[in-house]
């Protein structure tokens, strides 16, 4: 099992915890994952890594609360256990000097970002990073974010911080004042999928990195699957960052949603049980 040594909340919902994980810490790369489980019987989540620090022998995981998994995880304090955790899975970003890239986050995308523009901008290039969230309160990591990019522009949904728009409105104003050569973009399928449509009719090479239900990381269950020009792909396996232009989100939002009556009726149980004890 792997200890939390330090627990900081983010938001009311958001959680970053820094747990013990030396071998993972040694070997992971940007853009890797690693999947948990709270409790002998607790369900399998994937969580990317948000940062690492080899010596100490940690790794840095970031928890939005959104269903019974990520509720009992986001419960845990310092001191307590992890029951599983395995890793570094999944293919390594690709880093290289592509020129200028514009990386484009929303929400707790914001967190497994973080490596990849710390990569890209030690690979030499231009970072330009645009962090978006529904309004203030819900951004995360800006001060890590500003000191690893070129540049750094904050959107929200109510012009509460910085420019009021969307995570699209900021790539757009990048893309019209200076030529862009590559994109990344991490955050809720939907975002992922108007970025790619809009870099698409710019010709911007963009990469998504895909948040799939997974259940072994293996490649052998194929929750994760998605079609990716016209083929299935296992994000666990062949991702999770593919060609954004030819991933079908449509299809890929379709099955994120398969088990949301699920999951939404064993979170009022547990609501339920919380009010009720």
């Amino acid at each position: 099992m792997n200890r939390i040594i330090n627990k900081e909340y983010f938001s009311a919902n958001v959680v970053k915890f820094e747990v013990e994980a030396p071998l993972i810490a040694k070997a992971r790369k940007a853009g890797h994952f690693v999947i948990v489980r709270t409790g002998k019987k607790g369900e399998r989540v994937p969580l990317t890594i948000a940062g690492s620090d080899p010596e100490k022998g940690t790794i840095t995981l970031v928890v939005q609360q959104v269903g019974v998994s990520s509720t009992k995880l986001c419960a845990l304090n310092e001191g307590d256990y992890i029951t599983d955790l395995v890793g570094p899975l999944g293919k390594a970003t690709h880093i290289e000097n592509f020129g200028t890239v514009v990386c484009a986050c929303g929400g707790v995308g914001t967190a497994p970002m973080l490596p990849i523009v710390k990569a890209l901008h030690d690979a030499g290039n231009r970072v330009i990073t645009v962090l978006a969230a529904r309004s203030r309160e819900l951004i995360i990591m800006e001060e890590q974010m500003k000191k690893m990019s070129d540049e750094l522009i904050i959107m929200t949904d109510d012009g509460s911080y910085g420019n009021k728009g969307l995570v699209t409105n900021g790539v757009e104003m990048v893309i019209r004042r200076e030529k862009v050569d590559k994109c990344v973009t991490i955050g809720p399928a939907v975002m992922m999928k108007f970025v790619s449509l809009l870099t698409k009719q710019y010709d911007i090479s963009t990469i998504a990195s895909l948040n799939t239900i997974m259940v072994d990381g293996t490649g052998m269950c194929g929750a994760c699957r998605v079609t990716v020009g016209g083929e299935t792909k296992f994000v666990c396996v062949d991702g999770p960052e593919f060609d954004a232009h030819q991933v079908d989100f449509d299809e890929m939002m379709t099955r994120l949603g398969g088990y949301r009556d699920i999951e939404q009726s064993e979170m009022y149980k547990v609501e339920h049980k919380c009010k009720a004890g």
